[in-house]
């Protein structure tokens, strides 16, 4: 039972990081695309940081050493998927690109957005769980 149980988070965890590197590909292709002026230069170089990083912080993040160094390296996936969201909001509004080539893009950055705000609320309730549950001191008690 326990073994079917992990190899579904597994399975979860595995289609989650496909997500992420899907996404950064799609973080590439836009940046090509961007203007070759001065701020579409600058705003490929920073979306194409900001939005590939994702996919290999997650991969650190599955092995992470602790449930502690495991939240610590989510919120850095969703730090940078949220810094993501505001270069897609600013080509989007700088008309650097058509806005409807965005609209999956937003989707997409703003669902892997919640899906990590609530791991990270998950992780950090059974975190607080833990702490609160009392031990015994002996097994003999």
């Amino acid at each position: 039972m326990a073994s079917q149980a992990h190899e579904a988070s597994q399975s979860r965890a595995n289609k989650l990081e496909e997500r992420l590197v899907n996404f950064a590909v799609r973080i590439v292709n836009l940046s090509a695309n961007l203007p070759r002026t001065p701020a579409g230069k600058h705003i490929a170089g920073q979306i194409l940081r900001s939005g590939t990083s994702p996919a290999p912080n997650y991969g650190e993040a599955r092995s992470a050493e602790s449930r502690a160094d495991f939240v610590h390296k989510i919120r850095v996936v969703l730090k940078e998927l949220n810094e993501t969201s505001v270069w897609l909001r600013i080509i989007e509004r700088s008309h650097m690109l058509k806005g409807e080539l965005l609209l999956d893009l937003l989707q997409e950055n703003g669902d892997l957005c919640k899906i990590f705000a609530a791991s990270i609320r998950t992780a950090r309730a059974s975190t607080n769980t833990m702490k609160n549950e009392k031990f015994p001191l002996s097994y003999d008690q």
